[in-house]
């Protein structure tokens, strides 16, 4: 066991596969290892926070941006770059969330009230891409540019796709700081950025990236059309993919160049499983999809110091090899509570390939209904099981939500300091 760990050291410790001074802890990292803004608001109501605010920093899930006192007080060791944009009082505004707990909303950022009550928000041409429903916490995608339309070739240099690319919400309403991305001087921002928190925190600093492929095809098509397509139509599918991959390579050479020397883990999403297994059988991803994702990791691999991570929900032990194979070292949210998940066989199995940043305690049932107790005892069983020999950062199982009481958070992060002063290391 190391001694004396900085939060990045730690972070890459384990990543390495390397026993930490203490297990390293996520919150809020990226789009899938937060906290909504409701849970938020009244975890700093909760332990009686009177300076800052809730900032929505991700809007499609009403995420919140944890402030520097939420990162010292809970232990939090690495941090989304994004967080180093939007940071003058003029970037946001003030509003009421459905649970009626105050926040700030970007900017750029201004749904409308519908008649029915519900909030929408809106492409600049006028089209409805998404919906927040009376009383709910998110947005849903209401826009589905391709969904009765495939161009004959989308490798035909067809110009249609960035617009429906534009189109969709997750394209449109994404996190900064890929909503400054259009703006001038941003890759020199960027790194300048980068250095800036480099210089200024010893966390461990995540760039989020997306290169979604299985995941723009559902945004373009919608799900059900999308999976169709899998099997009725792979010559297309290939076609869209080869298209996307275009896209992203562009995207991610500039990013290496950017800050590939200055982040540390870049963080990929495509969501493939369900509850009970994958989306598409282990071959098709095989086919189509992981030569793909090997060319990214590749080219991050080739052309930076990061280390790869990607996000995919649900239950996806059946691709997991695959996944190992194809590039990517970090798996996240690690959703124990799908079939073939089970924490001591995902560690068994593939804790020597993969590093697993997740799985901490199930948000499902225990974290949200559960009691104070029953939380610590969930989460520091989880870290008896993940921790051992490194390859595990400690995270929810995906995002805190909106219904989760500020004291089982506070239960959660103190049961992982618990365990760190009392038995890391084993």
């Amino acid at each position: 066991m190391s001694a004396g760990m900085t939060s990045r050291e730690r972070v890459l410790a384990a990543i390495d596969h390397k026993t930490p001074d203490r297990v390293p802890v996520d919150l809020g990292s990226n789009p899938s290892s937060g906290i909504s803004a409701t849970a938020y608001a009244r975890l700093r109501d909760h332990l009686g926070v009177k300076t800052g605010g809730t900032l929505v920093y991700d809007v499609v899930q009403q995420l919140a941006q944890p402030e520097e006192w939420a990162l010292d007080r809970l232990g939090v060791d690495v941090v989304d770059l994004g967080r180093t944009f939007n940071t003058k009082d003029e970037d946001w505004y003030d509003v009421t969330l459905a649970s009626g707990d105050r926040a700030k909303y970007p900017a750029w950022f201004r749904p409308e009230r519908d008649a029915d009550g519900s909030w929408i928000a809106r492409h600049a041409d006028g089209t409805i891409i998404a919906r927040q429903p009376v009383s709910a916490a998110f947005y849903d995608e209401t826009c589905f540019p391709l969904m009765d339309y495939w161009p004959a070739d989308w490798r035909a240099g067809w110009s249609g796709l960035d617009a429906a690319m534009g189109k969709v919400l997750w394209s449109a309403l994404v996190h900064s700081p890929w909503d400054n991305a259009g703006k001038p001087g941003f890759w020199e921002r960027l790194r300048a950025n980068a250095l800036e928190l480099r210089r200024t925190s010893d966390r461990a600093i995540m760039v989020v990236v997306g290169c979604n492929l299985f995941e723009w095809g559902t945004f373009l098509r919608r799900i059900d059309n999308f999976l169709v397509d899998l099997l009725l139509e792979p010559e297309k599918v290939e076609s869209l993919l080869d298209a996307l991959m275009e896209r992203h390579l562009a995207t991610l050479e500039k990013v290496c160049a950017a800050v590939g020397d200055v982040a540390d883990v870049i963080r990929f999403g495509d969501d493939l499983g369900t509850d009970t297994g994958p989306f598409m059988k282990p071959e098709t991803y095989r086919e189509l999809f992981k030569p793909r994702h090997r060319i990214l990791c590749d080219f991050v691999r080739g052309h930076s110091n990061m280390r790869t991570f990607l996000h995919s929900c649900g239950s996806i032990d059946l691709v997991i090899p695959d996944l190992i194979e194809a590039g990517f070292q970090i798996l996240n949210p690690v959703q124990t509570n799908a079939r073939g998940m089970e924490p001591e066989r995902l560690k068994r199995d593939f804790g020597k390939d993969v590093t697993f940043w997740g799985g901490g305690i199930d948000t499902r049932v225990v974290l949200n209904h559960g009691t104070p107790a029953e939380v610590r005892a969930q989460a520091l069983e989880r870290l008896e099981i993940f921790a051992p020999g490194g390859g595990y950062i400690f995270n929810t199982v995906h995002n805190i939500l909106p219904d989760v009481p500020p004291e089982n958070v506070v239960a959660l992060f103190d049961a992982v300091r618990e365990f760190n002063g009392t038995r890391s290391g084993q």
